[in-house]
């Protein structure tokens, strides 16, 4: 070795070290083997292009079903219940095995566990495709959200061991463009397919694409991705495993199921009794860390700041996220009357927003801003929101897609400079050993958050929609009566018609089946039956139904708000641990280079 790269490699260990020591002052759990890294695979990117392709394949199926629960219901003659199960059938498996997906990969090699679930959730996907009922739709849902909870902390964790800190942030910001531009490419994808009817198959498609797809990932997967696993995780916790998917169901499907059956007094029965049983995990995983080691989760990593505070602020963020993609799709189609192929297309601004805001937040303006660039990309997001709000309560049952647009792409990008360098940053101080349990760890709260954010969206707006019914039959009427005048209904015919449409109009607010006609919309005895009258009538439950919708969709979008402002302060409780990186990375670049 010459003397000058002598030297060179002195000054690199001489500023790295300083680096290292002034990080330890910031954040004394932050791991100072940074610098020592596996020779990364040549095939690597390569290989993430078949780890995107799983997760879009899982996230497309979150949201593509909901377009075409109607085609189901037709189909499948099924029960407005049944519909509901199979939405949130995939959400109850997905959540349970996320944590336990985690750690089976640092158990039995993350390429593994990445192939069975991706093989299953392939199998899975066929079976959704041919059911015969709604039943054997419902059982092949939950499969197919247990396999994709196999999946998904893999493909996290594969990223974390195979790239360099140099490429980690790149990569991140890939994934997050990946998470905000599949939620709603499903509506889109979901909406074409359906409407499509390819082959007659109706709705049958949105599950059959998965098969040839998942066909190609499996042998490229096999080929391409690098083998890994914890070198400390040696055993099975199957205590800590029931515990765990014990605590998550018990909070889950009450959040799920509760607004549809009244919240009985058991929903929240079963919420308090996954806290308690959250708690016996806790001390049961303390125990066997003492004891027998190799935990389920490894609780250590709750004592960084960053992987605490991170997961906290996380878990709002799609509170806030999850609430608005169920208000949104509802105020798109059951309101204005979309349907599901328009409603999926008005999402693209938001879908290419947040892939772009994605690519830029970690590459171009995390190393300039380090959080700050979290912070304007809750601020942007609420700003989107507060937009929209203002758009939806001024327009009414009258907005257009062009309206939309900016608010859209304005939330969207937003939500792509949030949520990449929040993935960096929770995930960059997790050694690769425990790089599957944090992942599965941060992908359950992920889902919890929004499963809290579907139920108390759902509590907000249909109690707004309840609540506010008079609004929209005021502003029916006017139009309404006009109608009966020309039909030469007497007026005091007119008034019984008025009464009923009052009262129709509010138990259609109220109702948790919106497929379900409530008695007080059937035709009264002795009211005119003629088929002018009927399409009246229909058309101004419509006018009714829209306006109510855009005001409790309004209504709703404050919280959200509030709740997005209340994720740009909570930043403020991370440290600055990725300038610290970037400015390690930058150092490393410059003097290796």
């Amino acid at each position: 070795m010459t003397r000058q790269r002598k030297r060179i490699h002195l000054a690199w260990a001489e500023q790295e070290g300083e680096l290292m020591r002034k990080i330890s002052d910031i954040e004394p759990d932050f791991p100072t083997q940074v610098s020592v890294e596996p020779t990364p695979d040549r095939r690597r990117w390569l290989a993430l292009v078949v780890l995107l392709v799983a997760g879009f394949m899982d996230l497309l199926d979150v949201t593509i079903v909901n377009v075409a629960l109607p085609t189901i219901q037709r189909d499948l003659d099924a029960p407005y219940a049944d519909l509901e199960w199979v939405v949130s059938g995939y959400l109850l498996g997905f959540a349970a095995l996320l944590i336990t997906g985690g750690r089976l990969g640092d158990l039995f090699g993350r390429k593994t566990i990445l192939l069975v679930g991706l093989t299953l959730f392939t199998v899975a996907s066929l079976a959704c495709g041919i059911a015969a009922g709604p039943t054997w739709l419902i059982a092949a849902r939950v499969v197919q959200g247990a396999t994709a909870g196999l999946m998904i902390p893999q493909i996290l964790a594969i990223m974390q061991v195979s790239f360099p800190i140099a490429e980690r942030g790149k990569v991140l910001g890939i994934w997050g463009g990946v998470l905000g531009s599949a939620s709603v490419a499903g509506l889109i994808v979901g909406g074409i397919l359906v409407q499509a009817d390819l082959f007659g198959w109706a709705w049958r498609p949105i599950f059959l694409v998965n098969v040839p797809v998942g066909m190609l990932a499996i042998p490229a997967a096999m080929m391409l991705v690098r083998q890994s696993r914890s070198a400390t995780a040696d055993r099975l916790d199957p205590i800590g495993t029931v515990l765990a998917i014990g605590a998550v169901l018990l909070l889950v499907y009450p959040l799920t199921e509760g607004r549809a059956l009244g919240w009985p007094v058991w929903s929240f029965g079963l919420m308090a009794a996954s806290a308690l049983v959250l708690a016996v995990f806790v001390i049961f995983e303390r125990h066997r860390i003492a004891t027998v080691g190799s935990p389920l989760v490894v609780l250590d990593l709750f004592r960084a700041r960053t992987f605490a505070a991170g997961m906290v602020v996380w878990l709002l963020f799609w509170i806030a996220l999850g609430g608005y993609f169920l208000v949104w799709t509802l105020y798109l189609q059951a309101g204005l009357g979309w349907t599901p192929l328009r409603a999926g297309l008005s999402a693209s601004p938001f879908a290419v927003a947040a892939a772009a805001g994605a690519a830029t937040s970690v590459q171009v303006f995390v190393p300039r801003y380090g959080r700050m660039v979290m912070f304007a990309g809750a601020l942007i997001n609420a700003a989107g929101f507060g937009m929209y709000l203002y758009l939806a309560a001024h327009y009414g049952s009258g907005i257009t897609s062009a309206q939309m647009f900016a608010p859209l792409a304005i939330s969207g990008f937003g939500f792509g400079l949030y949520v990449a360098p929040a993935v960096d940053l929770i995930l960059s101080g997790v050694s690769a050993h425990d790089a599957g349990s944090a992942s599965g760890q941060l992908s359950t709260i992920q889902q919890v958050g929004m499963a809290l954010g579907v139920a108390l969206a759902g509590v907000c707006f249909f109690t707004q929609l309840d609540q506010t019914s008079a609004q929209g039959t005021t502003a029916a009427i006017p139009a309404l009566q006009q109608q009966l005048t020309d039909l030469d209904i007497p007026a005091s015919a007119q008034e019984q018609i008025l009464t009923q449409f009052r009262a129709c109009v509010h138990d259609r607010s109220a109702a948790t089946d919106p497929t379900a006609i409530p008695a007080s919309c059937q035709p009264s005895a002795g009211q005119p039956s003629a088929e002018p009258l009927q399409q009246a009538l229909t058309r101004a439950g419509l006018q009714a139904n829209a306006h109510n919708m855009s005001h409790s969709f309004a209504q709703t979008l404050w919280w959200a708000i509030g709740i997005l402002v209340a994720v740009a302060a909570g930043v403020f409780a991370l440290p600055k641990r990725l300038s610290a990186v970037d400015d390690l990375v930058n150092v490393r670049s410059r003097v290796q280079g």
